[in-house]
Formats: C-alpha cells, sequence, structure tokens
C-alpha cells in the first residue's frame, strides 16, 4: 500500500502488517468521524432527500409494493455483483431463480448465477430481520452467510469475521485493518447505526457508514456486496421508509474509478467533502432511475390489464401482476403456484401469449415464457439513465 499517500489529516493510524506480508494496514478511527456537512453540499443533500421521498411516496402509493421492489433488487443483485466481476444476465438469473441448484463446482456456469441468486436472498433475508431486530452484527453475518453460501469463498467462514490479513487489488492498494481491530470496530459501527443523537442528516449517516464497512473489510470475502446490502437496508431504516427502494450500485458500477478513488481518499486524506458530494449526486441519479423505472411498470401494468380485460378470467389478472416481480414463466410452475391443472395453466399462458404480453423463449426445456416489456424496463439502461 502507498503510504505516501495518508496524509496528517487521515481519520485512522497505519500498523505494521505480520510477516509474511510486510506491509502497512489502515486501521480508521471510530464513529462519528470529526467532520460536518459543508455548506456547499446543504442544496445538494436538500434535493437527494425529495427525490427519496417521491420515491418513498411512489412505493405508498401501490396496493402490492413489492411486485415494484423485486425487480429493483433483481437489478440490483446483478449489478452489485458486476462490481465484483461476476456477470450474469438478466435471463440467467431469472432462470435459475425459477430452479435454484448447486453447481458442482465454482468454475461452473452455474456458480456465478447462484452468486447472484444469493444476492437477492441476502438483502430479501435482511429485510426480513429487520421487522424484528435493529440494525446490528446479528443482521450483517446472516446476511454474508446467505451471500456465500455454496460458492466462491464458502470456505472463507460465511457469517463469521476474518481471522486472517487480508489486501485489496493484486497489488494491495489498499490494507484494511489487521484482523485483531475487527470486533472493537464492528461494534462501534454497530453503535453508530443506532445512535439516534448524531447530528448529521441521516443519509449522509450512512454514506459514512457505507465507508467504514469498506475500510474495515471485515470478511474472508464478500465485503462490497455485504456493504451495498447493507447500505440500502440503512437508507431504509434511517429515513424510515416502507421499504428500501434505493440501490447505490448501479451507480457505483458507473462511475467505478470514482468510487473506488473516493473511498480511499477518505482513508488516507479525511475527504469526506468528496465522497458525500459524489454519494449525494448518485442517490439523485438512483432515484430518479427508480422512479422512472416504477413509473413505467405501472403504466404497462395497467396496460396488460386493459389488453386482458375482455378475454381473460380473473387468474390472469393475477398473472400479469404477478409478471412484475418474475417476469420468467413456465407452465409447470403456474400450475404449482396457482393450484391448477397442467391443462388450465398451459391455456391462460396460451391467452397471454396472444395478447402479446409473453414470447416464448426458444430452447429451454419446459417450454419458458417471457414478458419482453418488463424485462426492458427492470434491466435496459436506454431512457433510464438516472439523468
Amino acid at each position: 500500500m502507498d503510504v505516501s499517500r495518508f496524509g496528517e489529516d487521515s481519520p485512522g493510524r497505519l500498523v505494521k502488517t505480520a510477516a509474511p506480508m510486510q506491509d502497512h494496514a489502515f486501521v480508521p478511527n471510530g464513529l462519528p468521524p470529526d467532520w460536518e456537512l459543508p455548506q456547499h453540499l446543504v442544496s445538494l443533500l436538500v434535493e437527494a432527500r425529495a427525490r427519496l421521498g417521491t420515491l418513498n411516496g411512489i412505493g405508498q402509493t401501490l396496493p402490492v409494493p413489492h411486485l415494484l421492489l423485486r425487480p429493483l433488487q433483481n437489478r440490483e443483485a446483478l449489478t452489485s455483483s458486476s462490481l465484483e466481476g461476476t456477470h450474469v444476465t438478466p435471463r440467467q438469473l431469472l432462470l435459475y431463480a425459477m430452479n435454484p441448484r448447486e453447481p458442482h463446482s465454482v468454475d461452473e456456469r452455474m456458480s456465478a448465477d447462484k452468486e447472484v441468486h444469493n444476492y437477492s436472498r441476502a438483502l430479501q433475508h435482511g429485510c426480513e430481520l429487520l421487522r424484528e431486530l435493529p440494525l446490528c452484527l446479528r443482521v450483517i453475518r446472516e446476511m454474508h452467510g446467505i451471500l456465500m453460501d455454496g460458492v466462491r469463498g464458502r470456505k472463507q467462514t460465511p457469517g463469521d469475521f476474518r481471522t486472517w490479513q487480508v489486501q485489496i487489488g493484486s497489488t494491495a492498494r489498499f490494507v484494511p485493518p489487521p484482523h485483531t481491530e475487527i470486533d472493537n470496530l464492528m461494534q462501534n459501527l454497530e453503535r453508530y447505526f443506532n445512535d439516534p443523537d448524531d447530528p448529521l442528516d441521516p443519509l449522509v449517516r450512512c454514506y459514512i457508514a457505507h465507508y467504514q464497512f469498506e475500510a474495515i473489510h471485515p470478511f474472508g470475502d464478500g465485503n462490497g456486496r455485504v456493504g451495498r446490502l447493507l447500505l440500502a437496508l440503512m437508507i431504509h431504516l434511517c429515513l424510515d421508509h416502507s421499504l428500501p427502494w434505493l440501490y447505490m450500485s448501479a451507480y457505483y458500477e458507473r462511475f467505478k474509478d470514482e468510487y473506488v478513488e473516493g473511498l480511499f481518499n477518505v482513508s488516507a486524506q479525511a475527504d469526506w467533502d468528496t465522497w458525500i458530494e459524489f454519494c449525494l449526486r448518485g442517490t439523485v441519479a438512483q432515484c430518479n432511475d427508480a422512479i422512472k423505472r416504477c413509473n413505467a411498470f405501472h403504466a404497462t401494468q395497467r396496460d396488460f390489464h386493459d389488453r386482458a380485460a375482455k378475454s381473460a378470467s380473473p387468474r390472469t389478472h393475477q398473472i400479469i401482476d404477478d409478471l412484475l416481480a418474475s417476469p420468467i414463466v413456465n407452465i409447470p410452475k403456474l400450475a404449482d403456484r396457482y393450484s391448477i391443472t397442467y391443462h388450465t395453466a398451459r391455456a391462460d399462458v396460451k391467452r397471454l401469449l396472444e395478447l402479446g404480453i409473453l414470447t416464448e423463449l426458444e430452447g429451454i426445456h419446459p417450454r419458458t415464457f417471457v414478458a419482453p416489456e418488463l424485462m426492458r424496463i427492470a434491466f435496459q439502461d436506454d431512457h433510464f439513465t438516472g439523468d
């Protein structure tokens, strides 16, 4: 690690690592930081909070909000995993989710599918835990355990903090603290999550906590993904939103170099101003993106129901709603989900094909169908740049 980049204002200390690494590691100070929001960022914070309020308001007006939340979470799983070098297509993710299987080795194509699917599972599990628990170390550990279940890194004690030294990047561009520091740092972070008296704005505190988690790097693997899972849950809780509507991974992937450099510069120079500005701009961009996608989903849902108004059964309308959360289906799964016969499910699919809502995916057994308009809204970036 290039220790020459660390100045006197660095919010932490450098310590020697043990052999055979023989480098320096960075140990961040506990939170809260010795920093105040500068005046020039106040208007940007106000804008970010306003856009978040609009996004949360959309969710509160929906009769079944999870139908729009699930595609946002699937997109988050894909982009957060892509940041770590695991690339899966939306089609691969959704097909795997229909029939999850254990890969025979970590080199299989299915292993990558499972990694991304695990991210969605960990996010949903975290949401469920927070119905009964505060944001605490147990939530973090359990999400990590699910994330690493049966995939690369699973031998590195899923759900447990590391007991060895790690480095980030093959050239050790950043070396997190020794494992002996982790328990104290994570306990401090847990207290910071739940400190009602901190004078900083809750949204700003979420991005400070995200930096801190990444600087600590408490696990042997999966820290980036767990940190972004945690960020979505923090914003949901700290801003008292109905559900976790904001996901930042697409923005962090789009500006990956700036994201990585921003995190490093906080450690090296206490450059909180640049880091918080970057995150607030990302908040505005991702809120705008999510609002556009939610509005497009809602409009398409109404259009599908209008198409089906004269020729469909009441169950067909339920299938249309469920397509928002899972836009790839097959006949056996439909029959099982709605407790109907295969013949009846096949008739439902035929009706949706005739209405132009579904099209068939070629070369898949059993026959599998997709709602292409919903896939475009959920996963394509055209017209959904967040600008």
